[in-house]
């Protein structure tokens, strides 16, 4: 190929699976990505929403999915997804949810409704295991299906490394894989079956079509665009949230300070509380031995009273004694003088 086309690149995905006359490939993959999951294979399909390469030049935000409908009704929708996001998941079921309801007219009634099949690849991992197929249902914790109409398939692409090529769809993934790196005039075994080398032919118009190849150009610079955007959105939020974790590390720091300072200033209030009560306590004894004390003067101030008062009733005693004494004598001296 005069340049290398990666077949992930929406425009050209829809080259491939979306055009008319590229339907039976879309029916090839339908059936290879379906396999049991279908009650019986497809055998042809109308293309909804036809690949027109006039919307991918004028248009970057044609709509890119590819939406058909087979013989008997089933609707098919059939997306590539670069990039993945947390929201993703909603989208899948949403999108399947919108495709399934616009079915019914006014009038018609819920009977008419027929099964509708999701198919995406995916570029980016969702699940954190090694199955590169995931296939969705409505069903209760025993396995019994509510209904047969929902299906949401997902094939993870970096996740396929199958060494061998055995079968259809693994002929897929590894055409989506690695078909920009193949040289279109010596192709691998595994790309030697009429569907793969169909695929290749339209890989090689937009390698040989300058419009086409313009319209590729355009959808890797949109591509380019806004992944770049979704990474500068991704680092401008990885640093705020950096910023916010440090604000919050240094807020849990202060309230950790905060909260020993408070214990402490407790602890601190406590030990003045019980020095306060010492000291009340204290100066209560204090004021106790005082009294104490006065008492005891008091006590002493009134036995030495009472010494003095004693003393002097001896005195008056002894003079008392001292004067009758006297008085006696003088008695004995007036009798002896009779």
């Amino acid at each position: 190929m005069k340049h290398p086309i990666d077949p992930k690149v929406d425009c050209v995905f829809k080259a491939i699976l979306g055009s008319p006359e590229n339907s039976n490939l879309l029916v090839n993959f339908i059936n290879a990505a379906l396999g049991e999951h279908l009650a019986y294979p497809v055998k042809s399909v109308e293309i909804l929403n036809p690949y027109n390469e006039r919307e991918f030049i004028n248009d970057k935000l044609s709509i890119v999915d590819i939406k058909a409908q087979d013989t008997e009704e089933r609707l098919f929708q059939i997306e590539i997804q670069l990039a993945s996001y947390p929201s993703l998941p909603a989208r899948m079921l949403y999108n399947w949810a919108d495709i399934y309801s616009q079915q019914l007219k006014s009038g018609e009634n819920y009977g008419e409704l027929k099964a509708c099949y999701a198919i995406w690849l995916l570029n980016d991992n969702i699940h954190q295991d090694d199955e590169y197929l995931h296939h969705y249902q409505l069903r209760d914790d025993q396995g019994y299906a509510l209904s047969e109409h929902c299906h949401i398939t997902l094939l993870e692409l970096k996740k396929f490394h199958h060494q061998t090529i055995t079968n259809n769809l693994s002929r897929w993934l590894q055409f989506f894989n690695e078909a920009e790196a193949l040289d279109d005039t010596a192709l691998p075994q595994w790309m030697q079956t009429k569907e793969m080398q169909q695929a290749m032919n339209t890989l090689s118009r937009f390698s040989e079509k300058d419009r086409a190849y313009f319209a590729y150009q355009a959808r890797q610079e949109y591509i380019r665009e806004q992944n770049t955007i979704k990474f500068e959105r991704e680092q401008e939020l990885l640093a705020k949230q950096k910023i916010i974790d440090s604000l919050a590390d240094e807020a849990e720091k202060i309230i950790q300070e905060t909260a020993v300072a408070q214990q402490e200033a407790i602890a601190a209030q406590q030990k003045t509380a019980i020095a306060q009560q010492e000291t009340i306590q204290a100066q209560q004894e204090a004021e106790q031995a005082h009294q104490e004390t006065a008492q005891a003067q008091q006590e002493a101030a009134q036995a030495q009273q009472e010494v003095i008062q004693a003393q002097q009733a001896k005195d008056a005693a002894l003079t008392e004694i001292t004067k009758l004494k006297a008085l006696l004598a003088n008695q004995n001296k007036n009798n002896d003088d009779y």
